[in-house]
Protein backbone atom coordinates (compact mmCIF):
# COMPACT_ATOMS: atom_id res chain seq x y z
CA UNK A 1 0.00 0.00 0.00
CA UNK A 2 1.90 3.08 -1.05
CA UNK A 3 -0.16 6.03 0.09
CA UNK A 4 1.44 7.62 3.24
CA UNK A 5 -1.83 7.94 4.65
CA UNK A 6 -2.23 4.07 5.85
CA UNK A 7 1.79 3.97 6.96
CA UNK A 8 2.28 3.83 10.52
CA UNK A 9 4.36 6.22 12.75
CA UNK A 10 6.63 5.47 15.26
CA UNK A 11 4.21 4.77 18.08
CA UNK A 12 6.68 7.26 20.51
CA UNK A 13 6.50 10.38 18.35
CA UNK A 14 3.01 10.39 18.38
CA UNK A 15 2.81 9.82 22.58
CA UNK A 16 1.73 6.59 22.36
CA UNK A 17 3.35 3.71 24.82
CA UNK A 18 4.67 0.68 22.98
CA UNK A 19 4.75 -1.28 25.84
CA UNK A 20 0.70 -0.46 26.37
CA UNK A 21 0.11 -0.55 22.56
CA UNK A 22 1.80 -4.22 22.63
CA UNK A 23 -0.41 -5.34 24.79
CA UNK A 24 -2.98 -4.11 22.76
CA UNK A 25 -1.77 -5.84 19.83
CA UNK A 26 -1.51 -9.12 21.67
CA UNK A 27 -5.20 -9.02 22.96
CA UNK A 28 -6.17 -8.24 19.84
CA UNK A 29 -4.65 -11.27 17.95
CA UNK A 30 -5.34 -13.86 20.57
CA UNK A 31 -8.99 -15.65 19.24
CA UNK A 32 -6.84 -15.64 15.52
CA UNK A 33 -3.95 -17.52 17.54
CA UNK A 34 -7.13 -19.96 19.31
CA UNK A 35 -8.32 -20.33 16.03
CA UNK A 36 -11.82 -18.88 16.28
CA UNK A 37 -11.34 -16.08 14.01
CA UNK A 38 -10.10 -16.52 10.89
CA UNK A 39 -8.77 -12.96 10.29
CA UNK A 40 -8.87 -9.53 12.10
CA UNK A 41 -7.56 -6.09 11.23
CA UNK A 42 -6.56 -3.44 14.07
CA UNK A 43 -5.33 0.17 13.91
CA UNK A 44 -4.28 3.00 16.48
CA UNK A 45 -3.74 6.54 15.66
CA UNK A 46 -3.14 9.61 17.36
CA UNK A 47 -2.50 13.59 16.09
CA UNK A 48 -3.72 12.51 12.61
CA UNK A 49 -1.36 9.49 12.41
CA UNK A 50 -1.61 5.72 12.80
CA UNK A 51 0.53 4.38 15.61
CA UNK A 52 -0.57 0.94 14.31
CA UNK A 53 -1.93 -0.92 11.65
CA UNK A 54 -1.72 -4.36 11.60
CA UNK A 55 -3.81 -7.70 10.47
CA UNK A 56 -3.63 -10.85 12.14
CA UNK A 57 -5.13 -14.73 10.04
CA UNK A 58 -6.06 -14.98 7.03
CA UNK A 59 -5.56 -11.92 5.78
CA UNK A 60 -2.85 -8.89 5.01
CA UNK A 61 -3.45 -4.98 5.75
CA UNK A 62 -4.70 -4.65 2.07
CA UNK A 63 -7.48 -6.64 2.31
CA UNK A 64 -11.26 -4.73 3.28
CA UNK A 65 -13.98 -5.38 5.72
CA UNK A 66 -17.60 -5.14 6.23
CA UNK A 67 -18.14 -2.68 8.88
CA UNK A 68 -21.44 -2.73 9.13
CA UNK A 69 -23.55 -0.66 11.64
CA UNK A 70 -19.90 1.41 12.05
CA UNK A 71 -21.14 2.46 9.01
CA UNK A 72 -24.04 4.86 10.59
CA UNK A 73 -20.55 7.05 12.04
CA UNK A 74 -20.30 7.88 8.42
CA UNK A 75 -23.53 8.88 7.24
CA UNK A 76 -24.47 10.54 10.43
CA UNK A 77 -21.36 12.73 9.88
CA UNK A 78 -22.84 13.08 6.34
CA UNK A 79 -25.95 14.70 7.58
CA UNK A 80 -24.12 16.52 10.02
CA UNK A 81 -22.53 18.41 6.90
CA UNK A 82 -26.41 19.62 5.67
CA UNK A 83 -27.10 20.83 9.35
CA UNK A 84 -23.59 22.78 8.62
CA UNK A 85 -24.41 23.82 5.32
CA UNK A 86 -27.94 25.56 6.73
CA UNK A 87 -29.78 22.57 4.62
CA UNK A 88 -31.20 20.59 7.25
CA UNK A 89 -32.53 21.34 10.87
CA UNK A 90 -33.51 18.40 13.18
CA UNK A 91 -36.34 19.87 14.35
CA UNK A 92 -37.93 19.58 10.98
CA UNK A 93 -40.48 16.68 10.37
CA UNK A 94 -38.73 14.31 8.33
CA UNK A 95 -42.71 14.34 5.85
CA UNK A 96 -41.79 17.44 4.88
CA UNK A 97 -38.43 16.99 3.57
CA UNK A 98 -39.78 13.43 2.06
CA UNK A 99 -43.98 13.58 1.76
CA UNK A 100 -44.13 10.07 0.79
CA UNK A 101 -42.52 9.14 4.33
CA UNK A 102 -45.58 10.48 5.99
CA UNK A 103 -48.46 7.72 5.13
CA UNK A 104 -49.50 5.25 8.07
CA UNK A 105 -49.00 8.29 10.81
CA UNK A 106 -44.92 8.99 10.71
CA UNK A 107 -45.99 12.55 9.86
CA UNK A 108 -45.11 13.43 13.31
CA UNK A 109 -41.52 11.62 12.92
CA UNK A 110 -38.24 13.98 13.21
CA UNK A 111 -34.97 14.73 11.76
CA UNK A 112 -33.53 14.18 15.43
CA UNK A 113 -35.70 10.92 15.97
CA UNK A 114 -34.01 9.08 13.01
CA UNK A 115 -30.59 9.84 14.13
CA UNK A 116 -31.59 9.18 17.70
CA UNK A 117 -32.94 5.56 17.21
CA UNK A 118 -36.40 7.04 18.78
CA UNK A 119 -38.55 7.62 15.25
CA UNK A 120 -40.93 4.18 16.37
CA UNK A 121 -40.62 2.14 13.59
CA UNK A 122 -37.25 -0.33 14.69
CA UNK A 123 -37.95 -3.10 12.20
CA UNK A 124 -39.29 -2.00 9.14
CA UNK A 125 -38.47 -3.52 6.33
CA UNK A 126 -36.07 -2.74 2.88
CA UNK A 127 -34.97 -4.16 0.49
CA UNK A 128 -31.57 -3.24 0.00
CA UNK A 129 -31.06 -3.80 -3.33
CA UNK A 130 -34.35 -1.72 -4.07
CA UNK A 131 -32.09 1.43 -3.06
CA UNK A 132 -31.42 1.87 -6.61
CA UNK A 133 -35.14 1.82 -8.02
CA UNK A 134 -36.68 5.11 -6.85
CA UNK A 135 -40.27 4.31 -6.50
CA UNK A 136 -39.73 0.99 -5.04
CA UNK A 137 -37.55 2.56 -2.49
CA UNK A 138 -40.20 5.46 -1.86
CA UNK A 139 -42.98 2.45 -1.22
CA UNK A 140 -41.36 1.13 0.96
CA UNK A 141 -41.18 4.04 3.14
CA UNK A 142 -44.71 5.11 3.03
CA UNK A 143 -45.51 1.69 3.64
CA UNK A 144 -43.88 1.78 7.12
CA UNK A 145 -45.93 1.51 10.22
CA UNK A 146 -44.72 2.70 13.39
CA UNK A 147 -44.54 0.47 16.88
CA UNK A 148 -45.11 3.20 19.21
CA UNK A 149 -45.51 6.43 19.45
CA UNK A 150 -42.15 8.96 17.75
CA UNK A 151 -40.21 10.03 20.78
CA UNK A 152 -41.61 8.41 23.52
CA UNK A 153 -39.18 5.36 23.99
CA UNK A 154 -35.59 4.53 22.76
CA UNK A 155 -35.06 1.21 20.55
CA UNK A 156 -32.23 0.53 18.14
CA UNK A 157 -32.74 0.69 14.53
CA UNK A 158 -30.44 -1.75 12.79
CA UNK A 159 -31.10 -0.06 9.07
CA UNK A 160 -34.09 1.49 8.83
CA UNK A 161 -34.30 5.06 9.76
CA UNK A 162 -30.35 5.29 7.95
CA UNK A 163 -31.90 4.52 4.84
CA UNK A 164 -34.33 7.82 5.57
CA UNK A 165 -31.42 10.10 6.36
CA UNK A 166 -29.41 8.85 2.95
CA UNK A 167 -32.67 9.57 0.99
CA UNK A 168 -32.45 13.36 2.59
CA UNK A 169 -29.30 13.82 2.02
CA UNK A 170 -29.84 13.22 -1.33
CA UNK A 171 -33.10 15.59 -1.71
CA UNK A 172 -31.09 18.43 -0.11
CA UNK A 173 -27.66 17.82 -1.77
CA UNK A 174 -29.05 17.11 -4.78
CA UNK A 175 -26.32 14.61 -4.67
CA UNK A 176 -26.73 10.44 -5.07
CA UNK A 177 -25.92 9.40 -1.22
CA UNK A 178 -22.95 7.78 -2.00
CA UNK A 179 -21.16 10.29 -4.49
CA UNK A 180 -21.73 12.57 -1.18
CA UNK A 181 -20.38 10.59 1.31
CA UNK A 182 -17.51 10.31 -1.27
CA UNK A 183 -16.99 14.33 -2.51
CA UNK A 184 -17.88 15.20 1.00
CA UNK A 185 -16.13 12.89 3.52
CA UNK A 186 -14.50 10.10 1.49
CA UNK A 187 -11.84 12.27 -0.94
CA UNK A 188 -11.26 14.94 0.90
CA UNK A 189 -9.52 13.19 3.71
CA UNK A 190 -7.63 11.07 1.99
CA UNK A 191 -9.40 7.84 2.79
CA UNK A 192 -8.90 5.60 -0.45
CA UNK A 193 -10.07 2.31 1.13
CA UNK A 194 -13.18 3.25 2.59
CA UNK A 195 -15.96 2.21 0.46
CA UNK A 196 -19.71 2.99 1.21
CA UNK A 197 -21.20 1.12 -2.10
CA UNK A 198 -18.10 -0.84 -3.12
CA UNK A 199 -17.02 -0.78 -6.89
CA UNK A 200 -16.71 -4.37 -8.02
CA UNK A 201 -13.40 -4.00 -8.81
CA UNK A 202 -12.22 -3.84 -5.42
CA UNK A 203 -14.58 -6.98 -4.16
CA UNK A 204 -11.58 -9.39 -4.35
CA UNK A 205 -9.78 -7.67 -1.49
CA UNK A 206 -12.97 -8.13 0.77
CA UNK A 207 -12.57 -10.84 3.07
CA UNK A 208 -16.03 -13.02 3.34
CA UNK A 209 -18.20 -12.99 6.21
CA UNK A 210 -17.98 -16.35 8.50
CA UNK A 211 -19.84 -17.45 10.72
CA UNK A 212 -17.64 -18.96 13.98
CA UNK A 213 -18.55 -20.28 17.31
CA UNK A 214 -22.24 -21.55 18.75
CA UNK A 215 -24.91 -19.65 20.11
CA UNK A 216 -26.08 -19.88 23.55
CA UNK A 217 -28.99 -21.66 24.61
CA UNK A 218 -32.13 -20.55 26.86
CA UNK A 219 -29.97 -22.58 29.45
CA UNK A 220 -26.95 -20.61 29.04
CA UNK A 221 -28.78 -17.33 29.34
CA UNK A 222 -30.44 -18.14 32.61
CA UNK A 223 -26.81 -18.96 34.16
CA UNK A 224 -26.03 -15.44 33.47
CA UNK A 225 -28.95 -14.59 34.54
CA UNK A 226 -30.23 -13.14 31.46
CA UNK A 227 -32.63 -13.74 29.02
CA UNK A 228 -31.71 -13.87 24.93
CA UNK A 229 -31.81 -10.79 23.12
CA UNK A 230 -35.09 -10.67 20.60
CA UNK A 231 -34.18 -11.99 17.38
CA UNK A 232 -34.15 -8.44 14.76
CA UNK A 233 -33.05 -8.13 11.28
CA UNK A 234 -29.62 -8.93 11.59
CA UNK A 235 -29.77 -12.77 11.38
CA UNK A 236 -26.61 -14.47 10.29
CA UNK A 237 -28.44 -15.07 6.42
CA UNK A 238 -28.54 -10.85 6.52
CA UNK A 239 -24.57 -10.91 7.18
CA UNK A 240 -24.03 -13.39 4.55
CA UNK A 241 -26.31 -11.67 1.90
CA UNK A 242 -22.69 -8.97 1.88
CA UNK A 243 -20.51 -11.87 0.54
CA UNK A 244 -22.94 -11.10 -2.63
CA UNK A 245 -21.95 -8.83 -5.49
CA UNK A 246 -25.37 -7.39 -5.79
CA UNK A 247 -25.66 -6.66 -1.78
CA UNK A 248 -21.64 -5.17 -2.02
CA UNK A 249 -22.42 -2.48 -4.77
CA UNK A 250 -25.43 -1.19 -2.11
CA UNK A 251 -24.37 2.10 -0.43
CA UNK A 252 -26.47 0.44 2.86
CA UNK A 253 -26.09 3.75 4.97
CA UNK A 254 -26.74 1.57 8.29
CA UNK A 255 -24.45 -0.71 7.33
CA UNK A 256 -22.81 -1.05 4.06
CA UNK A 257 -19.40 0.51 4.52
CA UNK A 258 -16.49 -1.75 3.56
CA UNK A 259 -12.87 -0.94 4.49
CA UNK A 260 -9.81 -1.16 6.49
CA UNK A 261 -9.50 -0.43 10.01
CA UNK A 262 -7.08 2.00 9.44
CA UNK A 263 -10.02 4.16 7.64
CA UNK A 264 -12.04 3.92 10.52
CA UNK A 265 -9.27 5.13 13.00
CA UNK A 266 -8.27 8.07 10.09
CA UNK A 267 -12.00 8.74 10.38
CA UNK A 268 -12.26 9.44 13.88
CA UNK A 269 -9.39 11.61 14.18
CA UNK A 270 -10.81 14.24 11.75
CA UNK A 271 -13.66 13.91 14.26
CA UNK A 272 -11.52 14.76 17.11
CA UNK A 273 -8.96 16.81 15.58
CA UNK A 274 -11.60 20.49 15.20
CA UNK A 275 -12.73 18.00 11.95
CA UNK A 276 -9.20 17.78 9.96
CA UNK A 277 -7.03 14.96 8.72
CA UNK A 278 -3.35 15.99 9.30
CA UNK A 279 -2.68 19.04 7.12
CA UNK A 280 -6.01 18.37 5.07
CA UNK A 281 -9.14 20.67 4.40
CA UNK A 282 -11.46 21.43 7.40
CA UNK A 283 -14.66 19.09 7.12
CA UNK A 284 -16.87 19.70 9.82
CA UNK A 285 -16.21 23.10 11.74
CA UNK A 286 -15.53 22.20 15.86
CA UNK A 287 -19.87 23.91 16.15
CA UNK A 288 -20.59 21.26 14.23
CA UNK A 289 -18.94 18.44 15.85
CA UNK A 290 -19.65 20.15 19.20
CA UNK A 291 -23.29 20.51 18.31
CA UNK A 292 -23.36 16.83 16.71
CA UNK A 293 -21.97 15.25 19.29
CA UNK A 294 -24.34 16.69 22.10
CA UNK A 295 -26.30 14.14 23.92
CA UNK A 296 -29.72 13.67 23.08
CA UNK A 297 -31.60 11.47 25.34
CA UNK A 298 -30.53 9.23 28.17
CA UNK A 299 -33.81 6.52 27.13
CA UNK A 300 -33.00 3.05 28.55
CA UNK A 301 -32.35 0.32 26.36
CA UNK A 302 -34.52 -2.20 25.94
CA UNK A 303 -32.38 -4.82 26.25
CA UNK A 304 -29.33 -4.00 28.65
CA UNK A 305 -31.62 -1.38 30.37
CA UNK A 306 -28.94 1.36 30.49
CA UNK A 307 -28.97 4.93 29.44
CA UNK A 308 -28.79 5.02 25.43
CA UNK A 309 -26.91 7.90 25.97
CA UNK A 310 -27.25 8.86 21.99
CA UNK A 311 -26.00 11.91 20.33
CA UNK A 312 -26.85 12.83 16.55
CA UNK A 313 -25.74 9.10 15.27
CA UNK A 314 -23.46 7.87 17.17
CA UNK A 315 -22.87 6.83 21.15
CA UNK A 316 -21.16 8.73 23.66
CA UNK A 317 -19.46 6.54 26.30
CA UNK A 318 -21.03 8.23 29.59
CA UNK A 319 -21.11 6.78 32.94
CA UNK A 320 -19.63 3.47 34.75
CA UNK A 321 -21.67 1.70 32.24
CA UNK A 322 -20.38 2.63 29.38
CA UNK A 323 -18.76 -0.54 28.81
CA UNK A 324 -22.59 -2.02 27.87
CA UNK A 325 -22.71 0.87 25.30
CA UNK A 326 -19.87 -0.84 23.61
CA UNK A 327 -16.52 1.18 25.05
CA UNK A 328 -14.09 0.04 27.71
CA UNK A 329 -13.78 0.46 31.05
CA UNK A 330 -11.09 2.82 30.54
CA UNK A 331 -12.40 5.06 28.12
CA UNK A 332 -13.43 8.42 29.30
CA UNK A 333 -16.97 10.01 29.50
CA UNK A 334 -16.32 12.02 26.65
CA UNK A 335 -15.59 8.67 24.45
CA UNK A 336 -17.75 8.32 21.31
CA UNK A 337 -18.18 6.17 18.40
CA UNK A 338 -20.04 3.10 17.39
CA UNK A 339 -19.37 -0.36 17.04
CA UNK A 340 -20.71 -3.23 14.27
CA UNK A 341 -22.63 -6.45 14.05
CA UNK A 342 -19.48 -9.84 14.21
CA UNK A 343 -17.72 -7.18 16.62
CA UNK A 344 -16.40 -4.30 14.72
CA UNK A 345 -15.24 -1.64 16.57
CA UNK A 346 -14.69 2.55 16.40
CA UNK A 347 -14.41 5.22 18.56
CA UNK A 348 -12.08 8.33 19.84
CA UNK A 349 -11.79 9.92 22.96
CA UNK A 350 -10.86 13.14 23.32
CA UNK A 351 -9.39 12.87 26.66
CA UNK A 352 -6.73 10.84 25.38
CA UNK A 353 -6.63 11.80 21.81
CA UNK A 354 -6.66 8.16 20.99
CA UNK A 355 -9.01 6.72 17.77
CA UNK A 356 -9.44 2.90 17.16
CA UNK A 357 -10.82 0.95 14.45
CA UNK A 358 -11.10 -2.76 14.91
CA UNK A 359 -12.60 -4.97 12.30
CA UNK A 360 -13.07 -9.03 11.90
CA UNK A 361 -14.46 -11.01 9.38
CA UNK A 362 -15.24 -13.70 11.77
CA UNK A 363 -18.75 -13.23 13.20
CA UNK A 364 -18.80 -15.18 16.64
CA UNK A 365 -22.46 -16.58 17.40
CA UNK A 366 -21.73 -16.26 21.41
CA UNK A 367 -22.29 -12.57 21.96
CA UNK A 368 -21.41 -12.75 25.17
CA UNK A 369 -17.86 -13.76 24.39
CA UNK A 370 -17.42 -11.28 21.02
CA UNK A 371 -18.32 -7.99 23.63
CA UNK A 372 -16.07 -9.19 26.22
CA UNK A 373 -13.81 -9.15 23.35
CA UNK A 374 -14.76 -5.72 22.54
CA UNK A 375 -14.23 -4.40 25.70
CA UNK A 376 -11.15 -5.91 26.38
CA UNK A 377 -9.63 -4.70 23.25
CA UNK A 378 -10.75 -0.96 23.93
CA UNK A 379 -9.71 -0.96 27.44
CA UNK A 380 -5.97 -2.15 26.61
CA UNK A 381 -6.59 0.42 23.47
CA UNK A 382 -7.76 3.67 25.56
CA UNK A 383 -4.68 3.74 28.26
CA UNK A 384 -1.91 3.49 25.10
CA UNK A 385 -1.20 6.82 25.93
CA UNK A 386 2.33 7.56 27.15
CA UNK A 387 2.09 8.72 30.94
Amino acid sequence: MADTTYQAARPEGLGIDPAKLENLLTRVRQEVDEGLLPACQVAIARNGRLAAFETYGDADNDNLFNVFSSTKAITSAAGWLLIQDGLLDVEEKVADIVPEFAANGKDAVTVEQLFTHTCGFPSAPFRPTDWFDRDKRLARFASWRLNWEPGSRYEYHPTSSMWVIAEIIERRSELFFAQFVRERIIDPLGLTNMYVGCPDTEHARIKPVTHVGEPLTDADWAKLGMTAPPENEVTPEALAAFNETEMRRVPVPGGGGIMTAADLALFYQALLNDGRLGDGPEIWTPETLTYALEVRHDLPDPVWGVPAHRALGLVIAGDKQRNQRGFGHTNSEHAFGHGGAGGQIAWADPATGISLGYCTNGHDANPIRQARRSVGISSRAAVCAAD
